[in-house]
């Protein structure tokens, strides 16, 4: 089985390979694609969206089996800024299943910045003074000390996409 993803970042190829190692004979096909969407999504809709446009555009761009597009954004509410993360699986079929991960409060400093026009990723190598934060640990793991990395929260979205999708498979046998 192929299985197409929307991206060149090493962190997320790696929770999608994580997150489908059970799958027999699977062959992952990192893509680079476009999302679609602004460069620093800000809000679930334009985050999934991304993540649905990445699963597309990776599934058509190498012909495989399956698509998938992950995708990172920031969400405001209120007058707080969160963490979100958003997945997509595109079948062949057409079919689409998502998926969101969980959520951490940002610092305020970082959230202003980001609705200011800047990519959270440029946030966090300046305040962490790191260099490609987001191709690492992310935003998450600086924030939780490590405990959750970057690639633990999009595995566990991956996961979530496999596992919907093994579910609709047997539902249909």
């Amino acid at each position: 089985m192929e299985i197409a993803i929307g991206t060149m970042n090493p962190v997320k190829i790696a929770a999608v390979k994580q997150a489908f190692s059970s799958f027999q004979e699977a062959v992952f096909l990192p893509a680079a694609v476009s999302s679609g969407v602004s460069p620093q999504p800000f809000s679930d809709e334009e985050t999934v969206k991304g993540a649905i446009n990445r699963a597309k555009n990776a599934l058509y761009h190498a012909g495989a089996d399956l698509g998938i597009g992950l995708e990172g954004g920031i969400h405001e509410t209120g007058d707080s800024f969160f963490l979100c993360n958003w997945g997509a699986l595109a079948v062949k079929n057409g079919e689409t299943i998502e998926a969101g991960g969980a959520r951490i409060k940002l610092p305020q400093e970082i959230g202003l910045a980001v609705k200011g026009g800047r990519e959270l990723g440029d946030v966090m190598d300046e305040y962490t003074k790191q260099q490609n934060v987001r191709h690492k640990e992310g935003a998450v793991g600086i924030f939780t000390a490590g405990f959750v990395t970057r690639t633990d929260m999009f595995s566990h979205i991956a996961q979530l996409l496999a596992g919907q999708y093994l579910y609709r498979l047997r539902l249909k046998n």
